[in-house]
């Protein structure tokens, strides 16, 4: 499983960036997809996973804002992120999980390259 992600770049507080990830690969459809964020100097830390039956979950610092979603016939998943702030400047990754709690990063085995978001204030 290969995943690439995209989209990423430099917006002013209260921007918006859509992030897509191509996956490659005959079972996009059975994964599990999620996206991650690391800051400098901070750990990598869970945003939001959509699971293989499109139930979409968020971390509370970006409900309202972040959107995720998922197009099957397109192998790829995408974040719509709007109202950004300065804190949500990180890495973003998106990454695949195959079988268990969508929710639990440990699930997650297969990482894109990951895509510098910037938001300046």
């Amino acid at each position: 499983v290969q995943l690439q992600a995209s989209g990423g770049g430099l917006v002013q507080t209260g921007g918006s960036l859509r992030l897509s990830c191509a996956v490659s690969g005959r079972s996009f459809s059975t994964y599990h997809m999620g996206w991650f964020r690391q800051a400098p100097g901070k750990e990598r830390e869970f945003v939001v996973a959509i699971s293989r039956d499109f139930l979409a979950y968020y971390v509370e610092s970006v409900k309202g804002r972040f959107t995720i979603s998922r197009d099957n016939a397109k192998n790829s998943v995408y974040l719509q992120m709007n109202s950004l702030k300065p804190e949500d400047t990180a890495v973003y990754y998106c990454a695949v999980s195959e079988n268990g709690n969508f929710l639990m990063r440990s699930t997650y085995g297969h990482w894109g390259q990951g895509t510098q978001v910037t938001v300046s204030s």
